[in-house]
């Protein structure tokens, strides 16, 4: 009887020894398990924490071409009105210079005028003057006259109205307009001996010819 209770005893404590082999092979087991998936876990995060820097990238990547687009757009506004203005002031400059030259011909035009009716007025006092006999030149009446059109003379001086030289000057039909053609001992051919109508200039343009007989 004393063998057999300690053949049941040695039993009991190789079940108990399996025992423990198994419940210390299941938690290795678990631990393995447990060790794989935190590893799994960490690798996941890794990736992911490795991918996040790359989308990031990519957005602001996106973000600064779009930044880049918009600017370039504004950029191309910015120089299709600086260009717009450009010309409206070029066309506001000439259309300024077109009216200043418009206003330039209608003033010379209208200066002209009434030169061409003052012209007449100088012809009378001139042949007035040369109508007084030598004797009667000093009669206030002839020097109130011999006055008035020094005067008028100045004044046409003043607004650049000039006589056209005339005799012993060479023929030109730019100032000259010839009536008639004579003989002279003092002029050559071409040249002009008698002034019949005085011509004047204003300015660089002519306001009357003057009449005259030209050398034959």
């Amino acid at each position: 009887m004393a063998e057999e209770k300690d053949i049941l005893q040695e039993e009991d404590r190789v079940d108990e020894n399996v025992a423990e082999k198994e419940t210390e092979t299941e938690e290795t087991v678990s631990g393995e398990e447990i060790s794989e998936t935190a590893e799994e876990e960490q690798a996941g995060a890794e990736e992911e924490a490795g991918e996040t820097p790359l989308k990031e990238s990519r957005k602001e990547k996106k973000k600064r071409e779009k930044a880049d687009k918009k600017q370039d757009a504004l950029k191309e506004k910015i120089e299709e009105l600086e260009d717009r203005v450009k010309r409206q002031m070029a066309e506001f400059d000439n259309f300024r210079k077109r009216s200043e030259k418009e206003k330039t011909m209608m003033f010379e035009t209208g200066a002209k005028s009434v030169i061409e009716k003052i012209l007449p007025v100088v012809d009378n006092f001139e042949r007035g003057l040369a109508s007084v006999p030598e004797e009667q030149k000093a009669d206030g009446f002839a020097q109130g006259m011999e006055m008035i059109y020094k005067q008028l003379m100045t004044e046409l001086e003043k607004m650049e109205v000039k006589p056209i030289p005339a005799v012993g000057e060479e023929f030109n039909p730019d100032f000259h307009n010839a009536v008639m053609q004579v003989e002279s001992e003092e002029y050559e051919t071409g040249v002009i001996a008698q002034e019949l109508q005085k011509g004047y200039t204003y300015r660089d343009g002519v306001v009357r010819h003057s009449m005259v007989a030209v050398v034959s």
